[in-house]
């Protein structure tokens, strides 16, 4: 099995970990109120979102919660899709400057997936 093989794997598992989580938390609530953004911001942290991440993704959650009127969870999830895409979008998809100093790369990941092995073969790769 090849690196991008393991990776796509790696990636699979985080995906399930935290989508399970998520629709199983909201399979719970019948209406979209502060407990369920409460149970949701968890969810966010122990899957290594970060606190500052986090804060803006339920701020915003939030804020769309009221403009839109939401009421229903699956539109609740819906619109957390849109802002992690959002997010993660952001800023040029131009490939990795590896000539920039420092050159940061990011990697995401809930815990158990592969993250410090693939930074290894990353790191191997640009050394």
């Amino acid at each position: 099995m090849g690196f991008f093989d393991k990776l796509k794997n790696g990636l699979a598992k985080t995906k399930e970990n935290l989508i399970g989580k998520i629709d199983r938390m909201l399979a719970g609530f019948g209406v979209v109120d502060d407990d369920l953004l409460d149970e949701l911001e968890e969810i966010l942290i122990t899957s290594d979102f970060g606190v500052e991440t986090t804060e803006y993704i339920i701020d915003s959650l939030r804020t769309e919660i009221k403009a839109e009127k939401l009421s229903k969870p699956d539109d609740v999830k819906k619109k957390l899709q849109e802002i992690i895409c959002d997010i993660l979008t952001q800023g040029k998809l131009s490939g990795i400057d590896t000539d920039a100093v420092p050159c940061v790369i990011s990697v995401i990941g809930v815990n158990g997936v592969g993250k410090t092995t693939s930074i290894g073969k990353l790191a191997n790769i640009y050394k």
